[in-house]
């Protein structure tokens, strides 16, 4: 017998296991009204909603429907109601700026926009041929009352669910293709590997439009566990949703274990969810003191994960082991900073040029109408992370990163998105963007400029401004420091590695 693997697993076990059990409480404070807390009957019923809405529209089976929101009891039924009846549902990040999100919903080939009723301005800004706004419009997102049922879907494991677009080396963004196979592998494979039971309250601190809250969406759903959005991520917030919900388990970036850190300084009394939380961290590895501050001051389980969007994402995890229970706390906390030991169906290694290569029945299936980038990013039957690392005793330690990506506060920036901006203004004669570390985001996005003589000159927060009005926030650099002259080779080629030098000196890892 052959079952197709689809997203609709998950959910359609929770309604039949858990039909009654509070799935969802929803962010109390955000612009739309609050969904409240609902059960996984509710969840089931709105997503087969959403699915009937769309077949009213004439959205066929692998017609592409965008959704641009902060996190919200919305955007998770959407996983869902979009891909659980054969579409595919399209995440955006809602940070962008307008012509990145613009761009985005034109390559995709997106039928339908949501967005959230912070970023109403992009019905006039955006071109889609049905713009819905979330809170606004729901009656036709998903109706009231029980509504038509969908029209049936026989599931196919290979179709794309969701695609997803993610930061690379040009300035244009690709869209990565997981299929409903990747996605369910991915869920199922992580949450053994985390121990994830229908006792666990997940709290939703990672954005769910990045790499699909990495899978957890669907982890959560399929065991019964209770969901807990929260929209805008503040460490004290954070503290006392862990109080209030009894939350055990949440993934986040390195600034959200930092701001937490940062937020249990002035917490009054124990810190809540002690020897009960685990935090789940990617993006980069926090240095091994903050890891040792989460495990000793927080007395939360600390794990350590490495992938990227285009694996779904999980690769690697590093998480404690009895082998390690004699080892002093500092020693401990180093090897849970590396990347980690494959997870099952993974396969690493490393190539000639020290790159660090992966298999897994996840990866994804392409990129979106981009073969060329597919066939090389999958050269040799192998995902090429583009990351440069070692592979020993069974653990990957990522040691640089080879394509010229900066993960700052968790997210992917091209640094040669920013060198463009920059390069726009006439003052800017050179300029090379690094990731220089920095304790609370990772990595500082750094601009180095060489000004022209010939120009009316500019300062810092002159140049700063300029990026602000042709990139997200959080993509423009937080210094700038100004060179009479940028290193380069004898064709002209930018030598990074030679700008980066002093602010890693001393480092042992070539990002933080």
């Amino acid at each position: 017998m052959f079952f197709p693997l689809t997203v609709n697993d998950f959910l359609d076990r929770a309604v039949t296991v858990y039909p009654d059990r509070v799935a969802v409480v929803d962010e109390p404070v955000q612009p739309a009204e609050s969904w409240g807390e609902i059960t996984y009957a509710e969840i089931g019923r709105r997503a087969k909603a959403q699915a009937a809405n769309l077949d009213a529209m004439g959205v066929p089976v692998g017609g592409r429907v965008a959704i641009v929101s902060q996190n919200s009891a919305r955007l998770l039924t959407s996983f869902f109601g979009v891909s659980g009846w054969g579409r595919v549902l399209v995440p955006v990040n809602f940070r962008l700026a307008v012509a990145e999100i613009r761009y985005i919903i034109e390559h995709s080939g997106a039928e339908v926009l949501m967005v959230d009723p912070d970023l109403r301005h992009l019905v006039d800004e955006i071109d889609c041929e049905r713009i819905f706004v979330l809170g606004e419009d729901d009656d036709k997102i998903w109706g009231r009352g029980t509504g038509a049922a969908p029209r049936p879907w026989e599931g196919d494991e290979s179709a794309t669910a969701t695609i997803n677009y993610t930061s690379g080396t040009t300035a244009r963004p690709k869209g990565v293709q997981l299929t409903h196979r990747n996605l369910w592998l991915n869920a199922t494979t992580f949450g053994l590997h985390a121990t994830m039971t229908d006792r666990d309250v997940y709290l939703h601190t990672l954005p769910m439009f990045h790499a699909n809250g990495w899978g957890w969406p669907f982890t959560v759903t399929g065991m019964g566990g209770r969901h807990i959005v929260i929209r805008q991520i503040d460490g004290s917030e954070i503290l006392r949703r862990v109080e209030k919900h009894g939350v055990t388990v949440m993934c986040a970036a390195p600034a959200v274990v930092t701001a937490v850190l940062d937020g249990a300084k002035t917490w009054e009394g124990e810190i809540p969810g002690r020897d009960k939380v685990r935090i789940i961290v990617a993006g980069a590895p926090p240095p091994t003191r903050t890891i040792e501050r989460v495990r000793d001051e927080l007395g939360w389980e600390f794990i350590q994960i490495y992938g990227l969007t285009e694996t779904s994402p999980l690769l690697t995890m590093s998480r404690m082991r009895e082998e390690w229970d004699d080892l002093d706390s500092t020693e401990q906390a180093r090897r849970l900073g590396r990347a980690g030991a494959p997870t099952i169906g993974v396969r690493m290694m490393i190539d000639d040029l020290g790159e660090v290569l992966a298999q897994s029945n996840h990866n994804l299936a392409s990129y979106w109408q981009n073969p060329e980038a597919t066939a090389d990013a999958q050269s040799g039957n192998w995902f090429h992370t583009g990351d440069g690392g070692t592979f020993e005793d069974g653990y990957i330690t990522i040691a640089d990163r080879k394509k010229d990506v900066i993960i700052t506060g968790g997210e992917n920036v091209s640094s040669i998105e920013v060198e463009d901006a920059l390069a726009s203004h006439p003052a800017v004669r050179e300029v090379a963007v690094i990731g220089i570390p920095d304790e609370k985001w990772g990595e500082l996005i750094t601009a180095l400029v060489v000004l022209d003589p010939d120009e009316d000159p500019v300062d810092g927060p002159g140049l700063i401004a300029h990026c602000r009005e042709h990139l997200a926030g959080y993509k423009c650099p937080k210094k700038i420091e100004f060179r009479d002259e940028l290193a380069r080779t004898a064709t002209g080629k930018l030598q990074k590695f030679k700008l980066r030098q002093p602010f890693w000196e001393g480092r042992e890892k070539q990002i933080n």
